[in-house]
């Protein structure tokens, strides 16, 4: 079992603990810069999903993984960034220019949202973000003059210093780039004074207020900086999809977005990765589990959300922390065989919210 001994506040602050995990995720980096190389067109399609919604998985990680704020509305902000990005492309602005634009518009609708929510929090937050993403599908809908209306826009290929972007090879590369830099991004902000700030939040705003944290600011800022990671993420999402309509951000959407960080486990930079994975090959599975059951419950309509409903129930149930949690345990075990003890990962009561998420 590795035992990491800290004898210095700097050893806190490193992004990689020790060196097997700048192995495994030298590893990993070269499986994925590879991946084109061996993977088909429909895989790495897929996995250019997985990456776009990691992404948007890493955006409201860190308004509700580390800041302790509920949304069910962030699909509002995957639609914001979509559509600046559909139109700013197809005026002719380039591609890193567009893209930043996306991101501070929809950085800057979430201080819209963050602001009046201020007053409000748990199920009444989660309200007030549910209604601004009614209103933004609505003025999706009706401003035709820009968005189309419900007829939908197209999205051009994205322009790199005249280069096309457009294949199936280039976007992965893409979407490979701004996931890297999104999760470098998250990770210094965790590490840096206003990431412990959203965790003090996260886990009692009243301490957290009581060592001199201005609560209202540091909320408006998470929203703030949760809704441009999502705005980025819608960027890339209506260039992979090159067709983008309103009922592509509604309600549905957003549960999906809030089932990936659940799934994937709140309060951890994995869980928004694997919550990802989750939610990109569970309709597969679905699909290929509808010829192993009877006609009657395989063609019936509604399946997967039967099926999505039941995953969230029993991961709130009985694995709060996530597939991560449940890795995390896993691997304490390996570690610990064949002197574990009986009960080891029994729930024990907490009176802060961290000690859950450890």
């Amino acid at each position: 079992m590795r035992f990491i001994f800290k004898t210095d506040y700097a050893q806190d602050l490193r992004l990689v603990k020790h060196a097997g995990q700048a192995f495994w995720y030298g590893l990993l980096l070269l499986f994925m810069l590879g991946a084109p190389l061996w993977a088909g067109d429909y895989f790495l399609s897929q996995l250019s999903f997985v990456l776009v919604y990691a992404v948007a998985g890493l955006g409201l990680m860190v308004l509700s993984g580390y800041t302790g704020l509920a949304s069910i509305g962030h699909a509002a902000f995957l639609g914001v960034g979509a559509y600046a990005q559909a139109v700013l492309s197809a005026r002719g602005w380039p591609f890193p220019a567009s893209m930043a634009f996306a991101a501070a518009l929809a950085g800057g609708a979430g201080v819209v949202v963050g602001l009046p929510a201020l007053r409000v929090k748990g199920i009444y937050l989660a309200i007030a973000s549910l209604s601004f993403g009614f209103i933004v599908e609505e003025v999706l809908a009706r401003w035709e003059s820009v968005t189309h209306g419900n007829s939908g826009l197209t999205v051009v290929a994205p322009q790199f210093f005249g280069a096309d972007l457009g294949s199936s090879e280039a976007f992965y590369y893409l979407a490979l780039g701004v996931c890297l830099l999104v999760t470098l991004g998250v990770l210094n902000l965790l590490r840096s004074a206003t990431g412990r700030a959203f965790i003090a939040i996260r886990d009692s705003e009243i301490s957290a207020q009581s060592m001199g944290i201005h609560l209202a600011g540091y909320k408006t800022l998470s929203f703030a900086l949760s809704a441009a990671i999502v705005g980025l993420a819608g960027a890339l999402y209506a260039h992979k999809l090159r067709f983008i309509s309103p009922d592509q951000f509604s309600i549905a959407q957003s549960i999906d977005l809030l089932l990936l960080v659940v799934v994937g486990g709140l309060g951890s930079v994995h869980g928004a990765f694997l919550g990802a994975i989750f939610l990109i090959t569970m309709p597969q599975l679905i699909a290929l589990g509808k010829d192993w059951l009877p006609p009657a419950i395989g063609q019936a309509t509604g399946l997967q959300g039967l099926v999505y409903g039941l995953v969230l129930m029993a991961f709130v149930l009985f694995e709060p922390m996530g597939l991560y949690g449940r890795w995390l345990k896993v691997r304490t075990w390996l570690q610990l065989f064949p002197f574990y003890r009986r009960g080891m990962f029994r729930r024990q009561k907490s009176f802060m919210k961290s000690e859950r998420l450890k």
